[in-house]
């Protein structure tokens, strides 16, 4: 049995807590009311702001080494409403220099939790993309989420994230703009 540690106990983190555990990971949350919590999983999803990436490196850096770790974030300056990142680089790119000696994963960010907890977007199946440059990585995390029932798509390396980062970027103006809604988004068809 796989285990993840997910740090957040938020929508996001609440919903993709229920994809994991749904595909057979056993699953335990690290939020900031624990004190000196232990990060158990082999899989570690921050589903956190993008803000919060300095805190968690800086405490638990050491526990991450050789560990999957999954950013879902969409780096969104929210006083601007700009990506707060390079045009040329990432969130996941940025958490992979941090930690290099983690496999860091981009997934979940074009995604809301809404369509996470009901599998759908409309009529289609929630679609989960990957990126990352670890084959054995997006493999654990793409078993786990297509065992829950979610579709899951390798979108490639992990210089990808920034493609991925764009689409939820979009995805979350067209929400707050009420084009979408937040049990909405993008999914592929097959």
């Amino acid at each position: 049995m796989s285990k993840a540690t997910i740090f957040g106990k938020g929508n996001m983190g609440s919903a993709i807590a229920g994809i994991l555990s749904a595909g057979g990971a056993e699953v335990d949350h690290i939020d900031t009311s624990s004190e000196h919590a232990a990060v158990t999983g082999d899989l570690v999803v921050l589903a956190v702001p993008y803000s919060a990436f300095g805190e968690i490196v800086t405490k638990y850096a050491d526990q991450l080494a050789g560990k999957v770790v999954v950013d879902i974030t969409n780096p969104v300056d929210f006083q601007t409403f700009q990506l707060a990142v390079a045009a040329d680089s990432s969130a996941a790119a940025e958490l992979a220099t941090l930690l290099p000696a983690s496999k860091v994963l981009k997934a979940f960010n074009t995604n809301f939790a809404g369509s996470l907890t009901s599998k759908t977007v409309g009529q289609n199946p929630t679609t989960v993309l990957i990126a990352g440059d670890d084959t054995d990585a997006k493999n654990l995390l793409a078993t786990l989420v297509a065992d829950a029932g979610v579709d899951a798509i390798d979108a490639g390396a992990l210089s990808t994230a920034r493609e991925l980062e764009a689409i939820g970027y979009l995805q979350l103006q067209l929400a707050f703009g009420k084009k979408i809604g937040f049990t909405g988004g993008f999914s592929v068809a097959k």
